[in-house]
């Protein structure tokens, strides 16, 4: 009919709409609320327990036992982590230091160079003995161990000395650091270190100038692990030391708590001391080191 009278008109059409995208799920009932509830019952048994310890180390020792135990302190003091410091708690602050840092330090070198040779020798039956033996000591708990670490401190004479410490942390620590810096060096290509040694360089060369500065976030990942778990450790300081000169913050702790028997404001002060310089450690580091662990488990 429109030919018979006349030109056609273009009618105008539509432009072409994109589909829909299609809703992944049910809406809202595609959340696994039980695994959400599951996450905020967590977050509270952690949280409660912080927020009581914090607010109850700012209240006076007559307030904490007349107020209510998840109240704010109304008049808040500083006398609790003054009575703290002034009982020695930078001696086991120093000891502290000194052998999270005197462990974390051999701990990183020893397990890179352990790990640069497991995967660069990996043609080695020794070497791959050796791997399979760093990977037992994964599991040999420290429980276990400690009369035989004891008997061997007492042998080297060095019973009572932040030393009788640091060494055996050292051995429990390698392991670990050894399985994720030797999966980290996996990744590396061959080609860099063939075309290394054509230039010249050694197996050091290659170690400290290729190997180094490409593992530096794992040996970041490492370090932060060790230091947390050395310094959080009981076990070690208690079994291998016994003045209270060469006590740690963990055992600096329990000491307090002995002092302090009925003044729990005072306790409390000093685990948060205690706990606030491993906490900034953690903060600053806590992506690497997740990043970091979960990366070297899975390759």
């Amino acid at each position: 009919m429109t030919t018979l009278l006349g030109p056609t008109v273009d009618e105008p059409t539509e432009p072409a709409r994109p589909p829909a995208p299609r809703r992944s799920g049910r809406g809202w009932a595609g959340y696994n609320w039980l695994a959400g509830l599951a996450g905020w019952f967590w977050l509270a048994v952690i949280l409660i327990p912080l927020y009581w310890i914090v607010i109850t180390s700012f209240k006076a020792q007559s307030d904490y036992y007349q107020s209510n135990a998840f109240r704010p302190p109304t008049d808040p003091t500083l006398d609790n982590y003054r009575l703290v410091i002034e009982n020695d708690f930078a001696r086991y602050f120093v000891n502290s230091v000194v052998v999270t840092v005197g462990t974390t330090l051999p701990t990183v070198l020893l397990a890179l160079m352990a790990a640069y040779a497991i995967v660069r020798g990996a043609d080695s039956r020794m070497l791959k003995r050796i791997h399979a033996l760093f990977l037992l000591g994964l599991a040999i708990p420290l429980q276990a161990a400690i009369i035989p670490v004891y008997l061997m401190i007492i042998k080297l004479g060095l019973y009572d000395n932040l030393a009788a410490i640091a060494i055996p942390s050292i051995a429990f620590a390698i392991p670990l650091a050894v399985l994720v810096l030797a999966n980290f060096l996996r990744d590396v290509p061959r080609d860099l270190f063939e075309s290394m040694r054509l230039d010249g360089a050694n197996e050091w060369t290659m170690l400290w100038r290729l190997a180094f500065p490409l593992t530096r976030p794992a040996m970041v990942t490492v370090a932060i692990y060790t230091g947390v778990t050395v310094w959080n450790g009981f076990l070690l300081p208690l079994v291998l030391t016994q003045s209270p000169e060469q006590r740690t913050m963990p055992l600096a702790v329990t000491d307090f708590q002995g002092q302090f028997q009925v003044n729990v404001p005072a306790v409390l002060a000093s685990v948060v001391l205690s706990t606030v310089p491993i906490a900034v450690l953690y903060t600053i580091g806590r992506r690497q080191l997740v990043s970091g662990l979960s990366e070297g488990f899975s390759k």
